[in-house]
């Protein structure tokens, strides 16, 4: 049986851990897009997405940051794409980008 002291403890830490990694949680899981627009200079995509679940969003084109610049590398104008996308302070940035295929 858990005592009380652990319970709180336990409580507490998921509370910590829920607060302390947001990002973590909500980066579900990749959303499809196509490519419209590249600006490598300015670390900016924009991208014409599917729902993206995670953030309740609709289907639309806009344009995203992605946190790491290299992730623009091997991606093209037009081409399908598989995405996370995280809300830091309602400022949405890409982590994860990699072509539609893989």
């Amino acid at each position: 049986m858990m005592t009380f002291k652990k319970a709180v403890v336990a409580i507490l830490s998921f509370t910590l851990i829920s607060v302390a990694l947001p990002s973590w949680a909500q980066v579900a899981a990749l959303t499809s897009g196509v490519v419209r627009k590249i600006d490598i200079e300015n670390s900016k995509i924009t991208i014409r997405h599917e729902v993206i679940q995670h953030l309740d969003m609709p289907p639309m084109t806009m344009v995203f940051t992605v946190k790491n610049k290299t992730l623009l590398d091997k991606i093209q104008p037009g081409q399908t794409v598989k995405f996370g996308v995280i809300d830091e302070g309602g400022k949405l940035f890409i982590t994860e980008l990699k072509p539609g295929d893989q």
